[in-house]
């Protein structure tokens, strides 16, 4: 595999220095031309051998182009917060917003390779860790954004060679240490774990690169080129759909009548509106749930306080044994997921959590994938964090509202389950529920809040439009349920119509949920 890049490629210093000014200048067109389009983000990654330049080309590329809209990230070991964490939590924070180019150094690929060379992972198991490397870089690609992979390579004498050149120059001798040697000790163990690396991580979306590194000429210019081709073809890329979406809208207004086609207003042979319905006409999961399920007042009071008394000493025990908490709620507006929210909270110490309502994306937010805002709000180990509305947005409000396009959400059933299997994998405790009421009983409440003044501020003229949607939301919540509640991340659908009885089950479940996951 490596062959091709131990053929001694150099570029003669004339050569370069009558090729490097012009690839400077294209470098910052095409920087200028990404920064004033802000449509995707740019992620470049830089593996490979002790030696081979990987940090000089970075340090070279901040160089030529504008570093104030560049983002370099180098990564040592986790530090005690990042550890608290799921593992790329600190690639998720880091990621470049659209319109910017983010260089990463020892990235995700670091340990997962050095775990391996070191033989403290069997085959199977690095693998895996290679997959998740996939399913991270396909979130990012089918965003939009160009993942370029360089693996920067020398053979075993050339990083020979390298090594005892740094060491001869007083300059650069800190550069090397008793760690590069043994690497380079360990050379075949390490090329044969970056074979397995490259073979199961060099994807269409996300294909690695192998650029010999002996040559600092050949290598920066190599490397100077691709990235400018990479931007460059996005950028055309995305004024090309662009392009196409417009005439397929002019289409669309111009679209001549066809003869014998249904017209405005009416119905498609065999469609629910010819059968003079409104509604769908499948069933959903929701239409299982038992909605006059009660609980009498008296009973009520009483369960709670036992509920919360239990929910407060596991809370407390997961504080102390540093076992994280994510509660999600969802379901339809008024379905009472802030009263239950502060039931639960009444058990909790104040200091220990954290409440995120979550509405539309900020201009921070959204210039990054959608994920990010929700990695970013992951707290640190023992402390609970509880999202009022949450990911799944983008399969339900943002499908219906059609502010994703079917791509978008369709690909998004696979991101969350990702997202929240890393999340579990880490040892957090997720649960996710869903309150649902029934049509008539969301229009009871509004009704009661549109009369109460305190509770007048509740009601928005998107709550009634919404409302309008119904069937669409709960086709969508079906399909929700169907694709992301899976064994480990289960949905708890909760019927809502009786908010003493929908709150008793939310805590109950959480208690066991905590007690399951408690030593």
């Amino acid at each position: 595999m490596f062959r091709t890049a131990e053929l001694g490629s150099r570029i003669p210093k004339s050569e370069y220095k009558q090729r490097e000014p012009a690839l400077r200048q294209e470098l910052l067109e095409a920087q200028a031309a990404l920064r004033e389009s802000g449509e995707f983000p740019v992620i470049v990654v830089f593996a490979g051998v002790d030696g081979a330049g990987k940090g000089a080309t970075v340090n070279l590329l901040n160089e030529w182009m504008d570093p104030r809209w560049l983002v370099t990230r180098a990564y040592t070991a986790p530090s005690e917060e990042e550890r608290e964490r799921p593992e790329f939590w600190r690639y998720w924070r880091d990621l470049p917003p659209y319109g910017r180019i983010g260089f990463f150094l020892s990235s995700w690929y670091s340990q997962p390779l050095l775990d391996h060379a070191y033989r403290k992972t069997e085959v199977a198991q690095f693998t895996g860790q290679l997959d998740r490397i996939n399913a991270f870089e396909s979130a990012l690609t089918a965003d939009g954004a160009p993942v370029l992979k360089f693996w920067m390579h020398l053979s075993r004498g050339a990083q020979k060679r390298r090594l005892n050149a740094l060491e001869k120059d007083p300059l650069t001798r800190w550069r090397v240490t008793e760690r590069d040697w043994n690497h380079w000790e360990m050379y075949d163990k390490f090329l044969e774990a970056a074979e397995h690396t490259i073979m199961r991580t060099s994807t269409g979306s996300a294909p690695w690169t192998v650029i010999e590194g002996e040559d600092p000429n050949y290598r920066s210019l190599t490397v100077g080129a691709l990235l400018r081709d990479a931007v460059n073809k996005q950028l055309e890329a995305v004024c090309l759909e662009k392009e196409i979406k417009a005439r397929l809208q002019v289409h669309d207004v111009e679209d001549p009548v066809i003869i014998g086609a249904p017209q405005a207003g009416e119905a498609l042979p065999g469609s629910a509106a010819e059968a003079g319905s409104d509604i769908r006409s499948t069933m959903t999961v929701l239409d299982s749930l038992d909605m006059t399920k009660q609980l009498p007042k008296p009973d009520y009071q009483k369960q709670l306080k036992a509920c919360q008394a239990k929910l407060n000493q596991l809370h407390r025990k997961a504080k102390e044994q540093k076992v994280s908490t994510i509660l999600l709620f969802e379901g339809p507006d008024a379905a009472g997921k802030g009263g239950a929210i502060r039931r639960i909270t009444a058990a909790f110490d104040a200091r220990s959590f954290q409440v995120l309502p979550v509405a539309a994306p900020s201009d921070e937010e959204r210039a990054r994938h959608y994920l990010w805002r929700f990695w970013r709000h992951l707290s640190r180990a023992g402390r609970t964090t509880i999202f009022d509305r949450s990911w799944y947005g983008r399969v339900l409000v943002e499908r219906v509202e059609e502010l994703a396009s079917e791509q978008e959400w369709q690909r998004a059933y696979a991101e969350i389950n990702d997202f929240e299997a890393q999340l579990i994998d880490h040892g957090i405790v997720l649960a996710k529920y869903w309150i649902h009421i029934t049509r008539d009983e969301q229009l009871a409440r509004f009704k009661v809040r549109e009369q109460t003044p305190y509770k007048r501020w509740k009601l928005t003229d998107e709550d009634w439009r919404n409302r309008e949607k119904w069937p669409d939301y709960e086709l969508a919540a079906n399909d929700m349920v169907q694709h992301t509640s899976t064994r480990s991340a289960p949905w708890t659908l909760v019927e809502g119509n009786d908010k003493r009885y929908a709150r008793i089950k939310i805590i109950n479940d959480l208690c066991d949920k905590l007690k399951t996951a408690l030593k």
